[in-house]
This record gives structure tokens, sequence and C-alpha cells, in this order.
């Protein structure tokens, strides 16, 4: 790992050694700092200003505070909250500093020396809205400027959030920092009478590494010239801006809109008790009905909407976990001061897609092009780089099937802008016959989504080896949006492709 190389800016070459060495947060006590939460900016039909700029905040008590960027004050940004069809307009200030505190790759497409250094793009991701305002990665502006997006959320009660879409650096300026929730609320999710309030939390997932003094650190390749690296597990996990927190909890049900924002990593959540929980909603909103789980695994980019019930547990702890690791502590009091209701047997309609509704079928194949030492140099979608003609041009309010053919290694959870989507099912190819002679020749059946990923979705995990078809309705706006992998360093370099909605 080249650490003086990866802090460029930051003079680590004069830091004493000690502030050089990575921090292995493992090491740090665990749930000794509480859960933050964050500030709630309601749509009250005036302009909400959210302004980018860089903060000092502490991930853990015994760790000095840290650099970053955020969308407000803290490192948790502002949680806007609206209605459905209340449109809502948002100035986005760059506030940020002229120089970058994180690796730049100058060889990346759109990250040269001819652009400034800090640029910034604004994606409400999931959000129903014109092209103007979808936060196009080549729309950024500088640290001095601000953009004034209008989103008019003609869409269902969900959990959508925002990040930052610039091109070429969008995996540093949301590593750094630069991400938050919003929360759209409709009249059906008001009948089922949810928790809410205290009892509803955001928890906002991802991983990062940091030096012993407390400072990000982003790993690159050891080539000064491509410090570029395809995907990263970081050592510490951080939970609303904090490395292993705790929550003081009632004994009753609890609703947690949880979001996972990290680059790379995935993350499959359990408590640590092995009690089971209710998914009731997924990336675009409710499911049809509750569906128990043990186990959910988020993609990057993916929501869950999940109902817990402590009531069986008053006095006692148990944990959120990813894998094996505990990531949250919940200490659970002696009684609830409000009793809860009961979990619906039936949350909203959900009508699927008919395929014979669908005008075409496009297949979009996944490649990893790897040099002599089987290292990712290149990732891209049809064999296409992002700055090559647009090949797709649906027409709105038109159906389309697209089915993504992963010839690599990794699960993609591939994202599209604007719409909403059904996943129809997954199935096993041969990907030597596909590369040796472009025929797609099965190997087993179709297996249909799991009863979780029934719902609307705007991310949708692809597996390697496996054809994952997805049925998309083109409503809304015409013009151009983008689709792409959301493991950020992937759609970095190059797997991510505009489409262009026409009438």
């Amino acid at each position: 790992m080249a650490i003086a190389q990866a802090m460029p800016g930051m003079k680590r070459l004069q830091a004493p050694q000690s502030a050089l060495t990575p921090l292995r947060t493992l090491a740090l006590a665990p749930f000794v700092d509480a859960l933050p939460l964050p500030e709630i900016v309601r749509n009250t039909g005036l302009p909400v200003t959210l302004t980018m700029r860089e903060i000092r905040a502490k991930v853990h008590r015994d760790v000095p505070a840290t650099r970053m960027w955020s969308y407000g004050p803290a490192a948790m940004a502002p949680l806007v909250e609206t209605r459905a069809r209340q449109p809502l307009t948002i100035r986005w200030v760059n506030n940020l500093p002229a120089k970058h505190f994180l690796p730049i790759d100058y060889s990346l497409h759109g990250s040269g020396h001819d652009v400034p250094e800090v640029r910034a793009a604004v994606h409400l991701h999931g959000a129903k809205t014109a092209s103007k305002d979808d936060g196009y990665p080549e729309d950024w502006f500088v640290p001095g400027q601000s953009r004034t997006c209008h989103y008019p959320m003609d869409q269902e009660a969900t959990a959508l959030w925002f990040h930052d879409h610039a091109m070429g650096i969008n995996r540093l300026n949301t590593y750094a920092g630069l991400f938050g929730m919003l929360l759209v609320r409709d009249e059906v999710e008001d009948a089922l009478q949810l928790p809410s309030g205290a009892y509803e939390v955001p928890l906002i997932l991802y991983d990062r590494d940091f030096l012993a003094d407390g400072e990000l650190l982003y790993d690159v390749s050891g080539d000064p010239a491509k410090p570029w690296i395809p995907e990263f597990s970081a050592d510490g996990i951080l939970v609303n801006g904090k490395i292993r927190p705790y929550l003081e909890v009632e004994p009753r049900i609890y609703r947690f809109r949880v979001v996972n924002v990290a680059n790379s990593r995935f993350f499959q959540l359990s408590l640590s008790d092995g009690q089971a929980f209710w998914q009731i909603g997924c990336d675009q909103g409710l499911l049809a009905a509750p569906v128990a789980q043990h186990s959910v695994v988020l993609g990057c980019a993916e929501r869950a909407d999940l109902l817990v019930d402590f009531s069986g547990l008053a006095g006692k702890t148990t944990h959120l976990r990813t894998g094996a690791f505990d990531i949250v502590q919940f200490r659970v009091k002696g009684q609830a001061a409000v009793a809860h209701k009961p979990v619906p047997r039936v949350l909203r309609s959900i009508a699927r897609t008919p395929e014979s509704e669908a005008v075409t079928t496009r297949t979009i194949t996944l490649h990893d092009y790897k040099d002599d030492v089987d290292r990712s140099m290149v990732m891209l979608l049809n064999r296409k780089h992002w700055h090559e003609p647009t090949t797709e041009f649906p027409k709105l309010h038109t159906a389309e099937i697209w089915e993504f053919v992963n010839l690599t290694d990794d699960t993609h959870p591939m994202h599209l802008h604007l719409v909403r989507f059904q996943i129809l099912d997954r199935r096993p190819f041969d990907t030597t016959a596909y590369l040796m002679e472009k025929t797609l020749r099965f190997t087993g059946q179709a297996e249909a989504p799991a009863a979780h990923e029934m719902g609307w979705k705007d991310v949708v995990q692809c597996p390697p080896g496996l054809v994952t078809r997805i049925i998309v309705r083109f409503e809304g706006y015409a013009g151009r949006y983008l689709y792409h992998c959301h493991i950020l360093e992937h759609e970095a370099n190059d797997m991510m492709r505009p489409f262009e909605v026409v009438v």
C-alpha cells in the first residue's frame, strides 16, 4: 500500500511515522459511541439548501477527528423528508476546497489535468426526475458555484439517497463523505401506522480505512500514474458516521431504513441472537407483504426497510452484524414507553409487469479486462467506453427487458437512472462458450427473484456466470440518462454507459 502517495496535499512525508500507520479499528473499544441521528429537513414548499463543505468529525471516541466532506455540518448529512407528489427544490451549494485530499487518477476518463481537481454533480438516487436535474456525470460544478434542482416526487413512499456523481472522481467524493438520505411519504404508508418518530431509525452503512492520526486513507495501486484499484473492503465499518456505535431501544418494534453507501462492500445483515426480522421494503418502496428474514444481503446502493421486534429482549443486548462481525449494539431498556402496532399482513398492491409488454430485449454484457498478472485494467458494458456514442434509445412510455450477461468474477449491482424496474429471473450460462462463440448456452433453469426482491427496484445484483433479467418501463421524461455498476471503482473505469429516452 503506497500510503505516502495515497494522500496528496496532506504533506504525509513530513508527518510523524506513527501518523502514517494504518489504524486497526478492531483494536478499538466497541460500542462506546451513541449512534448519531441526522437533522431532519422537511419539505415545506420552499427551496431547501444543502451545502457541501469540509468538516472534521470523530468516528470513534478514541480516534482523533477525521477530515471529511459532507452535505451538512456533521458527518451525517441532513435527512430530507417530503411527500409523494409534493415537488421539492434543492439548491446544492459547493463550498468545498479547491484541492482534493484523496488520490486522483488523472488517467481515468473525465479526470484529466484539464479539469478542476474538485467538482461535484449531485444525483438523487432513485428519483424520477428530468435529465437536467438528474446529476449527469459531466454536468459538474466547482467550488463557489451551486445548482438548483427540481424533484417532482411523482413516486411512491420510499427511501432515496443522494450522492456525488462527478465524472472521474465520484468514488473519491463519496468516500470523502458526500452522501445522505431522503425519505418520501405517502398515504398508503400512513395508513399502515408503521413505527415512526424515535422508533424509525436511518442506518447508513459504509466502510473506510484510516491512519492512526484519524485521517482517511484511500488505497491505491502503487502506480503513481494510475492509482485506480478495482474494489476494496476497508478495515473500519461505520454506521451513521461512527465505528461500531450503540443504540438504546425500547422492548418494542422499530423500523430501520437501511442504505448501503459503501464504494464496493456488500453487507450481509443479520441479528446476533439469530432472531428473525421482517423486511417490508426495498429500493423503490414497500413490498406487497412483509418477508420474514434471518439475513439479507445489501449490494452497493441498495436499500432495505426492516422491522425488528425487541419486545422479547427487555434488559438485554443484541447486535446488528454483517457476516460474523457486530456493527451496532442494541441496548434494550426494561419497558416500552409506547405500545407498538402489530406488523401489517399486507403492505401495498404491486402489479407484476408481464413480459409480453416489453417491446424489445436488450443484452448488456459485463466485462473485466485484465493484464498478464490478472490485475483489472478496465471494466466495460457491451465492450464500450463511456465516451463512445450512445447505443440504447428506449422510447418513452414503453417497457423493455434488459438482460445483464455477467462474464466477470464479481457480482455487479447494476443501477439505471430515472426508472424503477422488476427483476424477472437469473439463469446460469456457459461463460466460455459465450466468450468464444458469442452464443448463450444456458446450463440450468431460470431462478425467480427471492421474495424480498419482488418489489420495485432500481439496483439489481448480477452474480457471475448468470444472466440477470429485468423488465423496466421508461416513464416520466425523455432525455439523456445513464446506467452503471454501482461499485464506484468499477463505474469510474469504465462500467458506465449513457442511454437516451426518446419520444
